[in-house]
């Protein structure tokens, strides 16, 4: 195999990974920013939260067959169906808008999600070839990426559908058509420009390593900076064999090797439980504001503190980054634990003071972004090469499926007990992740963040 420069080929697939990841979220919120309305226009307020809903279920549920292809074939492939799996979407919500069929705009929202899965997936490319002391870092740069699109994309909302009025489409069906637009721009721009594939450069750097498959990254094409692990991986409590590429397609596959390990498993869990309890918290906090503030005002208020955690979630990834590579993944986790936990006993007491409620959804985004970053990263660098892909595509499935139940029953709990009580049993919700991440690694294991 020819030499690979691997350090230039990576600063060029995170640049481009930036890139469609600002049009991919440029098109995920344009079109979520007047989901739900359109959703009430044409089926009614109560079906708006399920259409929404679909949305989520959908993107969690696409990762299954989009791991698939890029476990087979490569990132490139995968990520530009995903994207194209959304522009669909949003021409059927387009054609639904026009037609007034329900369950038209349902399926729509369904494969809309399409949009959100590339999103997601595309963080874990910017791992493939980056070196083990640099994952971290260049994981949040491309989670940091989003951080442009989502809040440029609700003023552009306005824009589309007064241009598109013009060419006939119904009302609030106009940010659609762009969302569509957005995601087939990303889907070639990955299509065209990313070459050679970095998860397939990845495989043969890996193969080419004599001592055979470890962690891939610059290292692999010489002096390597982490063994690989043995046979009998001492993380286990036995040996666990390497999977072969067609074994390590399938998510059933990835679910043993994940539970095997246990520095997975707390990567598994920091993803899905860090959604989990954003989601439920965030989801009924525009509920909460509507108690204490006028009609009139509402809507401007919910904007500022929902703009304010989105800058929370995206914009201090970087850092979080930084520091999972400076002090480890494990420490990163812990910081986001203890984040969550201040951040639900900060919402939870602000009562009908808004600045102290903007405070703890900024903290909200915060532990988000340290326990994606972090327990991403972690799972990551702890499965083998071969069945990374369905691991992180397993690992997308739970979160999504997290979320979607925490904004089903953060509804239900709300009106019920009311907000305070959901922020006291989101807290308890991160108990199970704090037991992970305390418990003490066998001290025969290798350093899981190396």
């Amino acid at each position: 195999m020819a030499p690979v420069d691997v350090a230039s080929l990576q600063r060029r697939t995170l640049r481009l990974l930036c890139t469609t990841q600002v049009l991919g979220g440029i098109g995920v919120t344009i079109g979520f920013a007047v989901g739900a309305l359109l959703v009430a226009e044409i089926a009614g307020t109560a079906a708006a939260g399920l259409a929404q809903s679909a949305a989520v279920v959908g993107g969690a549920l696409l990762a299954v067959p989009i791991t698939r292809i890029i476990t087979g074939h490569g990132r490139r492939p995968g990520l530009a169906v995903a994207y194209g799996v959304g522009a669909l979407g949003g021409t059927l919500i387009v054609l639904a808008a026009a037609t007034g069929w329900i369950p038209l705009i349902f399926l729509g929202m369904l494969l809309f999600g399409g949009g959100s899965a590339a999103n997601l997936q595309a963080r874990y490319a910017a791992v493939d070839l980056a070196a083990p002391a640099r994952r971290a870092r260049h994981l949040s740069l491309v989670v940091w990426a989003t951080t442009v699109g989502a809040v440029a994309a609700p003023n552009f909302a306005a824009l589309a559908d007064r241009v598109t009025g013009g060419w006939g489409l119904p009302p609030l069906s106009g940010p659609f058509a762009f969302s569509s637009a957005a995601f087939v721009l990303a889907a070639g721009v990955l299509l065209i420009r990313l070459r050679p594939d970095p998860l397939l450069t990845a495989r043969r750097l890996a193969a080419a390593v004599p001592d055979g498959p470890g962690e891939v990254g610059p290292e692999a094409a010489g002096a390597r900076s982490t063994p690989a692990p043995p046979p009998g991986d001492p993380v286990t409590a036995e040996p666990v064999p390497a999977p072969s590429a067609r074994r390590g397609a399938g998510l059933r596959a990835a679910w043993s090797v994940v539970r095997a390990r246990p520095a997975a498993r707390l990567g598994v869990a920091a993803v899905a439980i860090g959604h989990l309890v954003m989601v439920a918290v965030m989801a009924m906090t525009p509920v909460h504001l509507r108690e204490f503030h006028p009609v009139e005002e509402v809507l401007p208020v919910v904007g500022l503190v929902l703009s304010l955690h989105i800058a929370g979630m995206y914009a201090l990834a970087p850092v979080v980054g930084l520091l999972a590579d400076r002090f480890g993944r494990r420490a990163v986790i812990l910081g986001g634990v203890g984040t969550l936990l201040a951040a639900c006993a900060v919402a939870g007491t602000a009562g009908h003071h808004t600045p102290r409620l903007v405070v703890g959804l900024v903290l909200l985004g915060l532990g988000w972004s340290a326990t994606m970053v972090a327990g991403s990263t972690l799972l990551s660098e702890s499965v083998p090469d071969a069945v990374r892909p369905s691991a992180q595509g397993l690992s997308d499935l739970l979160m999504g499926l997290a979320g979607a139940l925490a904004g089903a029953v953060s509804g239900f709990v709300v009106q019920v007990s009311g907000y305070p009580v959901l922020t006291l049993l989101a807290a308890v919700a991160v108990a199970p992740l704090l037991a992970l991440a305390l418990r003490p690694v066998p001290a025969s294991a290798p350093d899981e963040e190396d």
